[in-house]
């Protein structure tokens, strides 16, 4: 079987509340418009739980991990399995609209950017939706630029760490921090540092709302500020980082050129 374009990089503890969600994540892969294989990562939970429809699908691997260690760990230690050009974080909650592979496929392909995203929809239990336009704005960004969209901690993260298709490369040098949340803002602030990018003005990804959802459990604004800072302050040094060493390339090229070659 050719190696598709695109995995799909899920980690899950399989929680009772959430098997009919993982189906249902995996229902709209299934739906989508481009060749797909996805890596599933057992946060310490025992693979015989995974739902019939994954389990049977030759398209989904799994990386059953002996014990609990968080969803940041798991999803990078799932990364290492990852053998396409190009990945895709998702939550095991959460739902891909039937273009939203095909429609950042198709721009990577036509284009020179390391990445692309979209808009994310918040699906409610009774179906509807609600839809989230992130600060960033649509079209192409240089290297670093979504993070100055970021203007504070506090502020809204800049794009949807979950719509973002990018080179595995890329994904593999900016993978999830090591926080026990907030660990995708790092990612995403970390891609989109690394290369040049094109948001499109298009949903790509439902994030759905319900109980069990990490963001309304009573722990989570606990460490949600200083998982936030720490996020923000990986991105501004990042991007400073880069930055410096892109002018300071540029400067050794500069002087080591003959001055006809210098203009």
């Amino acid at each position: 079987m050719p190696v598709p374009p695109i995995t799909v990089v899920i980690a899950t503890r399989l929680r009772e509340d959430r098997l009919g969600y993982l189906t249902a994540m995996h229902t709209s892969l299934t739906r989508q418009r481009v060749p797909w294989e996805a890596v599933i990562a057992l946060d310490g939970a025992d693979p015989a739980r995974l739902p019939a429809p994954l389990a049977q699908d030759p398209r989904v691997r799994t990386l059953a991990l002996p014990r609990a260690v968080g969803a940041a760990c798991a999803r990078n230690l799932a990364l290492t399995k990852v053998r396409t050009p190009y990945v895709n974080w998702a939550d095991d909650d959460d739902v891909f609209p039937e273009h939203s592979l095909s429609a950042r496929l198709n721009t990577l392909d036509s284009t020179d950017v390391g990445w692309c995203a979209g808009w994310s929809e918040d699906l409610y239990p009774d179906g509807s939706t609600t839809l989230w336009q992130c600060p960033t704005p649509p079209g192409r960004h240089e290297a670093g630029d979504v993070w100055t969209y970021w203007k504070s901690p506090a502020d809204t993260i800049p794009i949807g760490p979950t719509t973002i298709l990018g080179r595995t490369d890329l994904v593999r040098a900016a993978p999830m921090g090591g926080l026990v949340q907030g660990e995708d803002y790092m990612a995403a602030v970390g891609v989109t540092s690394l290369a040049p990018g094109i948001l499109l003005r298009l949903p790509v990804y439902q994030y759905r709302k319900h109980p069990g959802q990490m963001t309304r459990q009573p722990s989570y604004d606990v460490l949600e500020a200083a998982a936030r800072e720490h996020a923000w302050q990986y991105g501004r040094s990042l991007r400073s980082a880069l930055q410096a060493d892109r002018t300071s390339g540029h400067r050794r090229c500069s002087a080591g050129a003959s001055p006809r070659e210098r203009g």
